[in-house]
This record gives structure tokens, sequence and C-alpha cells, in this order.
């Protein structure tokens, strides 16, 4: 299914409106991605972008795309140019952030701090919205392997959103430019799809949620890119264990902050880390809402588990450091140590806490 293309955005940082002005000096020098969306932008932004322009001239190493000349990455990994937003046909129904990009109904239910529960009936819509972001995912992980950009896994996630009437719920959350989430190796979460090729050996999660008949589901998996090395493939796999044993606590009457016990104490027991700074989400008619489900032991995480209560369980699970830095586009988050061996794994699936059990209507047992 072809999809049409709408304006390119602003390469000034938080910006995020569509641009149509092209640097002058980039196009001379061949370098893509520059966009900007007027003339005050592009001025205000001259002095950082200008060193793109030195950079691509001195030729060599130096000529990697870097929209950030100064900034100090933890890894190796380096942003690529990005492609035009997506666009979504008129029939599809979205949420209530899709134009102006502010959730306004998850800062109401903020303040109102309620957990919902869902009605059998609601159980059921949310099953459904979950089956098909299952299927959305298998099709961008059926397309990972080396010399794939992500950018072109972002593709194909959009169109399987739109054959299926989906909505996909990243798209224009607080402004996010694409489609889905793809993290590479030392990349913690949120990172932007991008024109990057996938190498050999890279380890690659995808993140999708899609928003259908009123519900949002949520789920990610981290796939292998070609062959991996033994530590890589140790680590998803204690993530995997580590959502795993999580969920065969849920049940009603249990305490949200038991769930970070369970993962920290089997990442430990396997030399890794648990990152504190992103958490697990209640998911229903919101994209994220109450309750907050920690990954790490120790939390103060408040309420209980009851009938119709749903919520993600997605344990971010490091090589080295729980710790974390943040790329200037303001999603791409990262392990905080300057070593490429530091990598992460996130593998995470929408549960509901129903009666006297739990409905993983988002599982796949296949993660690798």
């Amino acid at each position: 299914m072809a999809v049409a293309q709408v304006e390119n955005i602003c390469s000034t940082i938080s910006c995020g409106k569509p641009a149509t002005l092209q640097c002058p000096t980039c196009l001379k020098l061949g370098i893509k991605g520059s966009f900007f969306c007027a003339q005050e932008c592009f001025k205000s932004s001259w002095k950082v972008h200008k060193v793109v322009h030195q950079r691509t001239s001195a030729g060599s190493a130096n000529s990697t795309y870097n929209p950030w000349p100064g900034f100090e990455f933890t890894g190796p990994l380096r942003p690529a140019p990005l492609t035009p937003k997506r666009a979504v046909p008129d029939h599809i129904v979205r949420p209530d952030y899709a134009e102006e990009g502010i959730p306004h109904g998850e800062k109401e239910a903020k303040r109102a701090s309620v957990i919902t529960q869902l009605s059998p009936e609601e159980i059921e819509g949310l099953k459904v919205a979950c089956r098909l972001g299952r299927e959305v995912l298998d099709v961008g992980a059926r397309a990972v392997r080396p010399g794939v950009t992500t950018d072109e896994i972002d593709r194909l996630v959009h169109e399987a959103c739109m054959e299926r009437d989906c909505y996909p719920s990243p798209l224009n959350y607080y402004h996010f430019p694409k489609s889905c989430c793809t993290s590479v190796n030392e990349v913690i979460c949120h990172g932007i799809p991008d024109t990057r090729e996938l190498q050999d050996g890279d380890i690659c999660n995808i993140d999708v949620t899609v928003y259908y008949s009123g519900f949002h589901g949520d789920l990610n998996e981290t796939m292998f890119v070609g062959k991996v090395d033994e530590a890589s493939r140790q680590l998803v796999q204690t993530a995997y264990d580590c959502m795993m044993k999580a969920i065969e606590i849920v049940r009603p009457g249990v305490k949200y902050r038991d769930v970070g016990n369970m993962i920290q104490k089997h990442a430990q027991a396997n030399g890794c880390s648990v990152v504190r700074s992103y958490c697990g989400h209640g998911i229903n008619q919101l994209f994220h809402t109450v309750p907050n489900v920690p990954h790490y032991s120790k939390n103060k995480a408040i309420g209980v588990m009851k009938p119709g209560h749903s919520f993600t369980i997605e344990p971010m699970i490091n090589h080295g450091t729980w710790k974390d830095v943040t790329w200037p586009d303001d999603w791409t988050s990262t392990t905080a140590v300057s070593i490429s061996s530091y990598r992460l794994c996130d593998i995470s699936s929408s549960l509901s806490s129903y009666r006297t059990g739990s409905v993983q209507p988002s599982l796949n047992t296949r993660w690798s």
C-alpha cells in the first residue's frame, strides 16, 4: 500500500514544524536532510548548523552527518537524516494528540491519579488492539537484516497500520516524527527511525503501539541483526526472562512495586543493570497513564493490581550502568557509559489484571 508523504521537519532542535526551505550551502555540498520552516529558524540555527558544512568539507570521518556538533555521544551510534513524516488517511480514527501533538486526555487523567478498571467488554477492545499491534510488529521484525534502514522498518510498520485501519500511536505524540521507535545497540528507548543502515552484529528494538477502536496496544521486541556476539544474545535472553518472571506474578492483589523486585533480582543475577528513568505504564484508551510500573527494586510505586487494570511491563536491561543520556532530539535515550559493548535490551508486553489472573494479549515467545 503506497503512503503519501508530507513536508520535511525543520532541522532546528525542538521546532518540529513542517519545512520546505533548504540550506543553499547544504545543496552545494550534497548534504541531505537539512530543512527549515522559516528564515528565522534558519538564522537562529546558523551557528550550530554551519559546522556541518565545515565537517563535510573536511572530508574523511568528519563528513559524518551530525546535527549536534559538540554533543558528546556515549557510544559509536550516530544519527542519520530523517525522511518526511508519513501521512495518515482521513478515515483512520485518531487519538486526541494526532493533530496538535498534545495528549490532553492524559494530562487530565494524571491530575485525577485514578487507575481505570476496564469492563470485560473494554478488555476485549484492548486485546484486539494488542493483537493488531502484534501483527504490525511482526511485519517490522521480518524486515530486520543488515543493510536495511530503520526508516524502511518505520515505513513497513506505518503501512501495516494503515492496512489494519490503525493509527500508529507514536506518530506526533508530543511531536514524535515517526510511526514507531527503533532503538539500536546502546539506545535504551525512543530511538527515531532514520536512514542509517543496520549493521551485522547490531541489536535492534522495534517499539510498536497501535490505536484501534478507542484503545492503544503497546508492545516491543529486540531483534538480532545478522550474527551477533554471545554477550548480546545473553543480554536479550536476560531481558526476556526478566519480563516473563514479572508477568508470572501479575494478578489482583499484587503491589505494583513488586514487579521491579522480580526484574532486578534476575537482572543482577545475570550481571546486568535495570534502567530507572523509564517505567511500564497504564494503557487503555490512553497511550500512557497511571499506574507507573518501575522495573527496579526498592521503588515507591503506588497501588495494588485490581481486576480490570491494564498496564505494560517493559524491562530495559543494560550491560554496565543503569544511567542514561538523552540526545538533543529530546527523544533518543542511550546508556551513559562510553563503551561500545554496553548495550541495551528492551522487551515488553501489554497486560491486564482481570479476575484471578493475567491476560497477555500481545506477547509472542519468539524473541530471537
